[in-house]
């Protein structure tokens, strides 16, 4: 493929490699997995392509490969990402611009903010995400309880006692596990205030991850749907990389602020 052009940005942690192209095909699975290698690659939870869109009224279309090459339906926090990306071209912003990206799990709407530092925060209309089920696993001496969600992917909202340990010992099995056919991402979740929780994401592709943009969305609509926390006001989820502010209306429909940050910009021999 040669040389490729790239931006490295960063949500909470949660860290990716944004890549311009006029055909998604310009970055294959296989490539993308071997850019992200932290070792031997660039490093990086994902690869983002941004392509033009299939519509004039869009601003652009993203397409994300996880870090193992996999190819999810959709990233919140890279979509922050990607916004930050468009309305910047590698600059400062400097006023809040609004515009629609397409993704495989529909068209979401950006509002970039400047957030005086360099960076900004994002707020996402990130649609309607819903509950659609419960689901035990048992694994070892291990019973997971979950409630699933959709929020474009699949997620699995356990909000029993739980360690890091947990997490990696049995994260790997859960978002494999034959109940789920296209897999989960696995949300482990300690509800600390009607309008706060904490959450460790196991990532569907990455593994733990610094940050989840959808997994937040999934766990708050799943708390607002068991009545532990509020509709339409703004629910505090603390992942590892720091906090996201999700709000639920009651239609189901969610929306999500966080911030986004340019990292680097680079060419690497692909």
């Amino acid at each position: 493929m040669g040389a490729l052009r790239f931006a490295k940005y960063e949500g909470l942690g949660n860290d990716f490699l944004v890549v311009d192209t006029k055909s998604e095909g310009e970055v294959s699975e296989a490539s993308a997995a071997k850019l992200c290698d932290r070792r031997r690659g660039v490093g990086g939870d994902g690869v983002l392509l941004v392509s033009p869109p299939s519509s004039a009224a869009n601003r652009a279309r993203m397409r994300v490969i996880n870090a193992d090459g996999s190819v999810p339906e959709m990233c919140g926090n890279g979509l922050r990402c990607v916004a930050l990306h468009l309305a910047t071209a590698g600059a400062a912003p400097t006023e809040p611009t609004e515009f629609t990206v397409e993704t495989d799990a529909g068209p979401k709407v950006c509002v970039v903010a400047p957030d005086g530092g360099g960076g900004a925060e994002i707020t996402i209309d990130m649609g309607v995400v819903s509950v659609t089920g419960e689901t035990s696993i048992t694994i070892d001496d291990r019973t997971f309880a979950f409630v699933t969600a959709d929020a474009g992917n699949p997620h699995a909202i356990y909000t029993g006692p739980f360690t890091r340990a947990d997490a990696e010992r049995f994260g790997h099995a859960l978002a494999t596990h034959p109940s789920f056919p296209r897999g989960s991402n696995i949300e482990l979740v300690a509800q600390t205030s009607p309008t706060r929780a904490e959450v460790l994401v196991w990532e569907r592709g990455v593994g733990i991850t610094l940050a989840c943009g959808t997994g937040a969305c999934a766990t708050a609509r799943v708390l607002t749907s068991l009545g532990r926390s509020p509709f339409d006001e703004e629910i505090t989820i603390e992942l590892l990389g720091g906090p996201l502010a999700i709000r639920v209306a009651r239609d189901g429909r969610v929306r999500m602020r966080g911030p986004a940050r340019l990292a680097f910009e680079g060419v690497v021999n692909a």
